[in-house]
């Protein structure tokens, strides 16, 4: 954990642009969110076909990021500073075009609701106490 999808709708996203976003979501993570780097996972989606509408109004270029961490593992500050400097990424990466309604969503999950490897995070701490 986390686990951090960017969805990205527009016609076109370089390669360049999905490894910026990559890495620049990653950083967050692990710099102002505090979380091991062996754990992060990113997932870039990009989102060719369909329509988005903001305000009723197609929009050429959207994004939204969904990220789900620990419960209680970070303060307000930083989940705070997460989205702002995920909104700055996501500006600079894709563009004037992107509009100041994007959404950047923080699911916090219990220790016992997610893990890796078949081992929920509550066991993982009960292994490592033990």
């Amino acid at each position: 954990m986390p686990f951090v999808r960017v969805t990205v709708f527009s016609p076109e996203l370089s390669q360049q642009q999905i490894e910026r976003l990559h890495s620049g979501t990653t950083a967050l993570m692990v710099d102002g969110m505090r979380k091991p780097l062996e754990g992060v996972a990113v997932l870039v989606d990009h989102v060719q076909r369909g329509a988005w509408r903001i305000g009723g109004k197609d929009v050429t270029v959207g994004a939204e990021v969904d990220a789900i961490i620990g419960a209680a593992s970070n303060t307000p500050q930083e989940k705070a500073n997460f989205m702002a400097g995920m909104m700055s990424l996501l500006s600079e990466t894709l563009g004037a075009g992107l509009g100041v309604e994007t959404y950047i969503v923080i699911h916090e999950m219990p220790r016992d609701s997610y893990g890796r490897g078949g081992l929920s995070r509550a066991e993982r701490d009960r292994r490592s106490a033990a």
